[in-house]
């Protein structure tokens, strides 16, 4: 028997990713929101799943709640500080549409290179509460970064203003179901996100789109 923390002995030795105690009872919880469903997962499933004490758990987490939300932040987190990065450091320095293009590769890739596919999670009714205003905030303002960016890469023949912006971030958002559906591949971000430029009317520039993309990729990631 192993320790998850002061007094709180652990069943067996760790087998789940992550550094802490708090890290396994995440991936835990995501490995049975993702495949049993939210309402069907108790805080006893997840601990018993762990390998800890159900009153440990608690030591990390007081709620189920408390747990759900760290899972949904943690999937818009990284895509929302990366849209915040390119919007705000890349302006004029880059063709139009790569910014776009850039976004919606990076957000795509971590939506399906994640190890559950914890978008799916998203239209639980419980996660319209107030509880998760946060991630909501989060989620609409990286849907305002699409719209933004949409605008500036909206070419005379494409969707003009913010359409194409918000149409991109739905064809990203679609990847979660492709990935439920066991149909995303390894260039399915890549593909969602030159199917958003070229509704844009950027199709005749894309070659050039992606390497700028790429490029922007390795600077703010």
């Amino acid at each position: 028997m192993t320790s998850a923390g002061p007094g709180r002995p652990r069943h067996q030795q760790p087998s789940r990713p992550g550094a802490t105690a708090r890290d396994e009872i995440l991936d835990a919880a995501a490995e049975l929101f993702t495949t049993q469903g939210y309402a069907s997962t108790s805080t006893r499933s997840i601990a018993d799943a762990v390998g800890i004490r159900q009153s440990s758990l608690y030591h990390h987490f007081k709620t189920k709640d408390d747990i759900l939300e760290d899972l949904l932040d943690g999937t818009v987190s990284g895509g929302l500080a990366f849209a915040r990065a390119v919007a705000a450091g890349a302006e004029g320095e880059a063709a139009p549409g790569s910014r776009l293009h850039a976004v919606a590769l990076y957000d795509g890739t971590q939506l399906c290179s994640a190890r559950w596919n914890l978008g799916i999670l998203y239209h639980l009714p419980e996660v319209r509460n107030e509880r998760f205003a946060r991630f909501l905030a989060d989620r609409q303002e990286l849907r305002g970064l699409y719209r933004r960016l949409g605008g500036s890469a909206a070419g005379e023949t494409g969707m003009q203003e913010a359409g194409g912006g918000d149409v991109t971030f739905r064809l990203v958002e679609s990847l979660i179901s492709l990935r439920a559906d066991g149909l995303v591949t390894g260039d399915s971000p890549l593909q969602a996100a030159d199917a958003g430029l070229i509704l844009c009317g950027r199709g005749p520039e894309l070659r050039a789109i992606r390497a700028e993309s790429a490029a922007l990729i390795a600077r703010f990631s």
